[in-house]
């Protein structure tokens, strides 16, 4: 039990993730966090703008080019197999009782930005947690046609690549010292995330009030 704790926590430290596993291990945990139900609450959005940081101080001593490719294809081939899944194993997903590791309402909230946003919630979710993890699943579920998909998907993945690990990197060459400062910036990012989740379910309430 203290091995998986220990693992689990691993899993959840971003720089400890950077430092000792590279560029590897990154491209797993963003490949597996896209689009595999289980991997919601993986780190995203801090680990790629810290690995773009650790990439501009040479602490992750990658190409960028290198780092960003292999990102930007896990992000892709991750979101894939999440709408590969939703097309194909759909109803037992819907009717999965909730666990640890799934909730009904992630399916719920993540159909709600669908309905708002229609395909652009595949690039719109790239920057929200736990809906960036269940759009593509969900698109697979109302089989939404695989070319309008891969645009989006294709489209999403760059954009989410190009502004976090991109910023990243600016910081981490213009500012090397940002790297003694990484826990801010995992604290920053929390904090954004904190507000996302809790502005959803204030506004998935209000619209349940509405309708009731």
């Amino acid at each position: 039990m203290e091995t998986l704790k220990d693992w689990f926590q691993y899993l959840m430290d971003s720089e400890e993730l950077i430092r000792t596993g590279g560029l590897i291990t990154i491209t797993l945990i963003i490949f597996i966090e896209n689009g595999i139900f289980f991997g919601f609450f993986l780190p995203g959005d801090y680990l790629l703008f810290l690995s773009g940081v650790f990439c501009g101080t040479k602490l992750l001593d990658v190409p960028l080019s290198l780092l960003m490719i292999c990102i930007f294809l896990a992000a892709v081939l991750g979101s894939l197999l999440g709408y590969i899944t939703g097309r194909y194993f759909g109803d037992g997903i819907q009717n999965r009782p909730d666990s640890l590791f799934f909730k009904k309402k992630y399916i719920e909230n993540t159909h709600k930005y669908f309905e708002k946003y229609g395909s652009q919630t595949l690039i719109i979710a790239r920057f929200l947690p736990v809906i960036r993890t269940f759009s593509p699943i969900l698109a697979g579920i109302v089989n939404m046609k695989f070319y309008k998909f891969m645009i989006f998907n294709i489209l999403g993945a760059a954009i989410w690549t190009v502004v976090l690990v991109g910023g990243g990197f600016y910081f981490g060459e213009k500012f090397p010292w940002i790297v003694d400062y990484v826990q801010y910036i995992i604290i920053f990012f929390l904090a954004i995330t904190t507000l996302t989740v809790i502005r959803g379910y204030l506004n998935a309430k209000k619209e349940m009030s509405e309708e009731n």
